[in-house]
């Protein structure tokens, strides 16, 4: 993973001295809090509805073993014990003090993190792949990218201050698990005939207030032109972005209303300005950051594959865990390990102090010191030897973290909601616990197979619940908290925004609201090898309107 050089750290330093006079300055009310509030943004800090709330930039995903202690430190000496990780690959501490806060970025500095850019209108945190470097279908790691687009856009002068947020990702696989086509820019590694690493571009997906799937700029990308490129986007959109209307800001209204060919020309016309330029990329300087990601030394393990047999024969509840929660390797002898933040009845994405310096230990001693946030809101660990599974899963069975759930249905992403948010109308997180509950058994999990369910607590969207093949968002209507079901949502490489199915449902008829959706399913799925979200897009809504409102009509 890549490491700070002198720059870095004289720059992240400054910054946390530069926060900490204006905290100073705020507590003494020198500094107004609207004065003070872009500049705690810029630092990650939020306030929301009880107290302030720090956002941690963990960059494309990946952290190590000590990284991941400092974050369990941080939990336990400013927080309640307890971190959130996010959709956005990054983690929230709901309860720090704000006179704590310089402290916090300070001891986080220490082990080459920080919190910048996980807020306000500039370059969020990049994301990508978590499975990136390991994963058996990927054509390139995308990581190596991921970090030169956080570098070149880290307090970019002229992209700081941007009609609204800005979010990249980055996936180097077919199979998409990055949602490139609901970012601002989703690129998609690919190589040509001659071997040539590119990237496809697709611009102004998002989701939100309005919903869209990006649409694709380029079909291929050459590696050395995608800093000019990605800046001649950023460049158009800063110029014709919206700041009259924060609802119609982001770039996907741009895409929208000017049209995607049009858009393409004003974006091609400043890249021909750019291209073969400064910002080219240099083979020598791609080559040194893709160092900072070489494969680890995976040795041989052969006897993995006996051993893993007869522990699954031994202990089915071993054998779930293996089945649903680790994923092929690169490498025959090793797995990619899905560590599952969503316990039965769990908080969905929540990690105590504890578990996350179990992890770090687990980390260690059997996966490389290799640690990944997936935007589905769990950990992964990318390296694992089968011959160590058995090991592991006990290891995080003792911390309440070998739960056999990975894509199924109680695999819930959640946003903190009415719990903690200040934007939102309605509650995420007991609708999440007790769906969870309600489907939790393992028997019941497996009849259903993959089914992904993502809860909102506002029309922002931070559950995704858009792509969601069941999505569940809350509004408010007359005071009470009222919960809208979409269906048919995606986020991978064949992304679809999901269908709104009728009224919405009061919080104690949701989960009754879920199962019949599910019954229906299983009703009319041409077999237990055809999934929801292929049963959905062959027959539509209308079967699941009927049994959810016994007619059309009832819905509207």
């Amino acid at each position: 993973m890549y490491r700070y050089d002198e720059f870095d750290h004289a720059f992240v330093k400054s910054r946390v001295d530069q926060f900490r006079d204006q905290v100073e300055r705020r507590l003494s009310g020198e500094l107004a809090e609207d004065a003070f509030k872009p500049l705690r943004l810029m630092n990650g800090v939020y306030l929301q509805l009880h107290a302030y709330m720090l956002r941690v930039a963990i960059p494309y995903g990946t952290l190590n073993a000590r990284q991941m202690r400092m974050l369990a430190h941080i939990a336990r000496k400013y927080d309640r014990g307890y971190g959130h990780f996010t959709t956005r690959q990054n983690i929230q501490y709901n309860w720090p003090k704000l006179s704590d806060t310089p402290d916090i970025l300070h001891e986080l500095a220490s082990v080459e993190m920080h919190a910048l850019q996980t807020s306000g209108n500039c370059i969020r945190n990049v994301t990508a792949d978590h499975f990136a470097g390991a994963a058996a279908d990927e054509v390139a790691d995308p990581r190596p990218y991921a970090e030169i687009l956080r570098q070149w856009s880290s307090v970019h002068p002229e992209f700081s201050y941007l009609p609204r947020k800005f979010k990249i990702a980055v996936t180097g696989a077919e199979r998409d698990r990055a949602a490139i086509q609901v970012h601002d820019i989703g690129l998609h590694m690919k190589k040509n005939d001659k071997g040539e690493i590119g990237f496809a571009v697709y611009v102004g997906g998002g989701q939100g207030r309005t919903p869209m799937i990006a649409k694709k700029l380029r079909d291929f990308l050459p590696e050395e032109d995608l800093l000019s490129y990605i800046t001649a986007i950023m460049r158009v959109y800063n110029l014709h972005g919206r700041r009259d209307n924060k609802y119609k800001a982001r770039i996907k209204i741009l895409v929208h209303e000017t049209g995607t060919e049009e858009l393409a020309r004003q974006v091609d016309e400043e890249f021909a300005h750019l291209r073969n330029g400064e910002l080219k990329l240099p083979e020598a300087d791609v080559q040194a950051i893709t160092a900072y990601f070489a494969a680890p030394d995976l040795q041989a393990r052969a006897e993995g594959w006996e051993s893993l047999a007869r522990w699954k024969k031994a202990d089915p509840a071993f054998a779930r865990w293996v089945d649903q929660n680790v994923q092929p390797h690169q490498h025959p002898d090793y797995g990619m390990v899905t560590i599952s933040l969503k316990p039965i009845g769990g908080i969905p994405g929540d990690a105590t102090d504890a578990q996350m310096d179990i992890v770090a230990d687990i980390a260690e001693e059997y996966a490389l010191d290799e640690i990944r946030i997936s935007h589905e809101q769990n950990i992964i660990l990318p390296h694992v030897a089968l011959a160590d599974l058995e090991p592991v899963y006990r290891a995080l069975a003792e911390a309440g973290l070998a739960t056999a759930n990975a894509g199924l249905i109680t695999d819930i992403i959640a946003c903190p909601g009415l719990d903690y948010c200040a934007l939102a109308n309605a509650r995420s997180i007991p609708v999440s616990q007790e769906i969870s509950t309600r489907f939790g058994s393992p028997e019941r999990q497996a009849e259903i197979g993959e089914l992904k369910i993502k809860i909102s607590g506002c029309i922002n969207a931070c559950g995704h619940h858009h792509v969601g093949h069941i999505g569940l968002l809350g509004v408010e209507k007359k005071g009470a908290e009222l919960y809208q079901i979409t269906l048919g949502g995606s986020g991978d490489e064949n992304t679809s925004i999901g269908e709104i199915i009728g009224r919405g449902f009061e919080p104690e008829k949701v989960t009754d609201a879920i199962e019949t959706i599910v019954d229906t399913y299983i009703g009319l799925r041409l077999s237990k090898e055809e999934t929801f979200l292929e049963a959905y897009r062959r027959v539509g809504q209308q079967p699941f309107k009927d049994a959810l409102y016994g007619s059309a009509a009832e819905a509207a």
